[in-house]
C-alpha cells in the first residue's frame, strides 16, 4: 500500500501540499484529479523520492520513503514504474535501448533482457518498433513506449503522470485501455494523475480530488459523479468560475 500522511510541501512561498492524507489500496487504480497547479504531480513524485516532504510522510509497503538510504531508495524504485507526462524517452537511443536501460541494472542476462523488451512492446501494441527512434513515432506511440518501459521492470506499482495529455480522443482511449490491460495482466496498483474526467471514469476504481493543498473528496467513480460538493462538481463538469467570469466581464465592460 502507498500511504500519504499529512504531507506538506512548499516551493519558496508557494504552498503546494498542505496536509495531504490518502491511502492507495493495493490491486486497484486511484485517480488523482484537480485544477492545474494543485500539486498532483508533486504529490506522486514523493512516492519515488524525487521530492521530499517538508512535513508528514509518504510510505510504500510500510517503508517511509524519505527515511531510506540510497540503497533502500534504489530497491524501492525497482518496484515502481513511472510514466512521465511527455514519456521522457532518450531521443538518441532506439526504443529497445530505452527499455533496456532500466533492465541493465537488474541481475538479468542479455537473452532475458531481450525477451522482456519484446514482451513489453507487444503488450502495448508496439511489436517491431525496437530499432526505431522516438522521433520516428507519433506522440501516442511515444506514450505507449513510456508505458512499456515502466512495465518492463514488472513493478508492483505504476505512477502515470497525465498519460492522455495532448492526445486526440481516439488515442486517449487507446491509452486508457492500455492502462486497464496492464492492470489486468500484471496485477499492478496504479496512481493516475489526470485532468481528463472521461479517462478518470474509465480507468479508476477510486478518484481523489486535490484542492488547495488537501484532499477535498475521495470516493468511487459513482460517488464522485454524484457528489454534492460544489468545488468537485465544478471541476468534473467543467463549469467556469462564474464569480471570476463576472469580474473579468466587469473589467472589460461586457456581460456574461
Amino acid at each position: 500500500m502507498i500511504r500519504f500522511e499529512n504531507v506538506h510541501k512548499a516551493f519558496g512561498q508557494k504552498v503546494v501540499l498542505d496536509g495531504v492524507t490518502l491511502d492507495v489500496p493495493e490491486g486497484g487504480t486511484t485517480v488523482l484529479i484537480g485544477f492545474s497547479g494543485s500539486g498532483k504531480s508533486a504529490l506522486i513524485k514523493h512516492v519515488v523520492g524525487l521530492l521530499t516532504p517538508d512535513a508528514g510522510s509518504v510510505s510504500v509497503d510500510g517503508k517511509v520513503v524519505h527515511e531510506l538510504d540510497w540503497n533502500g531508495l534504489t530497491e524501492l524504485r525497482s518496484g515502481i514504474g513511472y510514466v512521465f507526462q511527455f514519456a521522457a524517452l532518450f531521443d538518441s537511443m532506439t526504443i529497445g535501448d530505452n527499455l533496456r536501460l532500466g533492465l541493465a541494472r537488474r541481475d538479468m542476462d542479455d537473452a532475458d533482457i531481450q525477451e522482456r523488451v519484446e514482451q513489453s512492446l507487444r503488450l502495448v501494441g508496439l511489436a517491431g518498433t525496437e530499432d526505431r527512434y522516438p522521433a520516428e513515432l507519433s506522440g501516442g506511440m511515444r506514450k505507449r513506449v513510456g508505458v512499456a518501459r515502466a512495465i518492463a521492470l514488472r513493478p508492483r506499482y505504476i505512477l502515470y503522470d497525465e498519460p492522455t495529455t495532448g492526445l486526440d480522443p481516439v488515442t486517449s482511449a487507446v491509452i486508457d485501455q492500455l492502462m486497464i490491460r496492464v492492470r489486468g495482466e500484471l496485477g499492478t496498483t496504479a496512481i493516475v494523475v489526470t485532468h481528463d474526467m472521461r479517462s478518470a471514469y474509465t480507468v479508476g476504481d477510486r478518484i481523489a480530488m486535490l484542492y488547495e493543498g488537501r484532499i477535498r473528496q475521495v470516493g468511487t467513480v459513482q460517488e464522485i459523479q454524484e457528489t454534492e460538493d460544489p468545488v468537485v462538481r465544478q471541476f468534473i463538469e467543467g463549469q467556469p468560475d462564474l464569480a471570476g467570469a463576472l469580474d473579468v466581464a466587469a473589467l472589460s465592460g461586457g456581460g456574461v
